[in-house]
């Protein structure tokens, strides 16, 4: 029978510390992020490129706290808010007990993923090959893959999962304990994420363009949120601005007599009030500040900023 790990003194062990989950654009770290804590912080777009910020997930049990960083895909970068991105996820190597690189195994290893494996050689930190999406996979198809990524790197484990369906995501939790040390409890056991609520209900936002307009859109778009306060009523009132580079965008944001915005508001206004736990009263507007993705400056106050 196993017994639970105590520490000099007798007391039951605690374990925390902090894990990465990197990997090319598009291979489903925010949904692993998502499932892993429980509850959605992270958005979720088949469009690559999506996540931009370091987003911190916290999941606490009895016996341990890991504090998951979902990092922005790891890619070449065309813009300054892609050198931002990028330099966001290369710092989260430095600050980890343990990186997830995620792959997505229904296609197999590509320049993407050697790519982010020659920067994984760079860092002493024990890496995980979690190869994501073997639902879509015959399961023959896994071991010569695992041969191939082996031959590039020696991974610290290899744990097949499918985020999307949470296949072996007890297995996964389980190996990355393993590599905790003991440590405190970082965040109160409720507190899923280290990101303010305003941030989050921005994301949410954005999430919502990301699912509704053409491809010219996406990596044009960024939403602040302007003003949030709980009104007489308990309505919480969102006021919050979606920035585009151009005036073309801005009209299909907009749509047709308003309607595009319209469905976008009362989507992304469901996600926060499950977010919150309260009624919302969500406004958008919709401003264009040309080629913000290349302005510092505008970049900052947007809230792109890496340590």
């Amino acid at each position: 029978m196993s017994q639970t790990p105590t520490n000099k003194t007798g007391a039951k062990k605690f374990r925390s510390g902090f894990v990465a989950i990197i990997g090319r654009p598009n291979v489903g770290k925010s949904t692993l992020m998502n499932h892993l804590i429980g509850q959605k912080i992270a958005i979720m777009s088949d469009k690559p490129q999506t996540t931009r910020n370091k987003i911190h997930g916290v999941y606490t049990n009895d016996d341990m706290q890991i504090v998951f960083l979902d990092t922005p895909g790891i890619h070449k970068p065309l813009s300054k808010l892609g050198n931002y991105m990028m330099q966001t996820a290369q710092s989260a190597l430095q600050e980890v007990e343990a990186a997830l690189f995620l792959i997505d195994a229904s296609e197999g290893l590509g320049g993407g993923d050697r790519f982010i494996i020659e920067q994984l050689k760079k860092v002493k930190t024990p890496v995980f090959l979690v190869m994501n999406k073997i639902d879509k996979v015959q399961p023959e198809q896994l071991l010569p893959m695992i041969t191939q990524y082996n031959a590039l790197h020696s991974f610290a484990e290899i744990i097949p999962i499918s985020a999307l369906q949470g296949n072996n995501i007890s297995t996964l939790m389980e190996q990355i304990s393993k590599y905790l040390p003991e440590g405190p409890q970082y965040y109160p056991a409720d507190q899923v994420t280290d990101h303010p609520e305003q941030f989050v209900c921005a994301e949410l936002v954005r999430e919502k363009i990301l699912h509704m307009t053409r491809e010219e859109i996406p990596h044009s778009i960024a939403v602040a949120i302007e003003d949030m306060r709980v009104q007489e009523n308990g309505v919480v009132y969102i006021g919050a601005v979606i920035y585009v580079e151009r005036d073309s965008q801005k009209g299909i944001i907009i749509g047709k007599r308003g309607e595009l915005l319209k469905e976008v508001g009362k989507q992304a206004r469901k996600d926060i009030e499950a977010l919150l736990g309260s009624r919302t009263y969500l406004e958008l507007w919709v401003k264009v500040k040309k080629d913000w993705r290349n302005q510092d400056r505008v970049l900052k106050d947007l809230g792109f900023r890496h340590d």
